[in-house]
């Protein structure tokens, strides 16, 4: 039985986190382990919306899945990613009725909740701030050693909104390893700058990267609201 006494929990050094990345089409969600030093997955998905179902529907299919998964795994905290407010009111306004329903499942179940800015998310993951999606994805995959990724970014993005409010608890500060780490696993991504100056961290940190030449098959759905 996991107790949501967050003083306990730091006494027996374990605590699950649900981190959440809200849509009112797809929502992604992660639940990680924290077992002493060691963090380890537990389950990630996705929940779907048919874009034909109208919005009240969406929202009570993302409240109950949430509200199911909450009772399976009994998650100490909840971390959501903050909104990002585009130039489309009304899709800001969708997507800030997903966050809310998203809000209340952790609320109601008594569960402590946090939110973190999609650039805060980046430099705790990945230790850049303006870290792409892939980039991301490759952090999550290496960080909870999962043998494969996860097909859709939605759920990646999830784990690692559950992986940053962690590293926030434990006071883990970003660190530019993990940026070095994406470079090295990929140098195929890493361009030249002009004159023909050596390829410096820095500079990568600055999006002189190549974007990929094909799409990949984990690339999730653009996303509508």
């Amino acid at each position: 039985m996991h107790t949501r006494n967050f003083s306990l929990h730091h006494r027996y050094d374990t605590m699950i986190i649900l981190g959440v990345d809200p849509g009112t089409l797809i929502t992604g969600y992660g639940v990680v382990e924290k077992v002493g030093s060691r963090t380890r997955l537990l389950e990630y998905g996705a929940i779907w919306n048919g874009s034909e179902n109208r919005l009240p529907a969406r929202l009570k299919l993302i409240y109950s899945r949430l509200r199911r998964i909450i009772r399976k795994y009994r998650p100490d905290e909840f971390a959501i990613e903050t909104a990002f407010y585009g130039k489309n009111a009304q899709s800001a306004m969708k997507l800030g009725h997903a966050r809310g329903v998203s809000l209340l499942a952790a609320v109601n179940a008594n569960i402590p909740a946090a939110e973190y800015s999609p650039r805060e998310v980046k430099k705790s993951v990945v230790g850049n701030g303006a870290a792409s999606k892939d980039q991301v994805q490759f952090m999550v995959k290496n960080l909870l050693r999962m043998k494969e990724s996860p097909k859709f970014y939605d759920s990646t993005d999830a784990l690692a909104v559950a992986l940053c409010h962690l590293h926030r608890i434990a006071g883990v500060k970003s660190s530019s390893k993990s940026w070095k780490l994406y470079l090295s696993a990929h140098p195929d991504r890493v361009v030249q700058p002009l004159g023909g100056r050596k390829q410096t961290p820095k500079d990568s940190a600055h999006g002189l990267l190549h974007k990929p030449s094909h799409r990949p098959t984990s690339l999730r759905p653009r996303r509508g609201l």
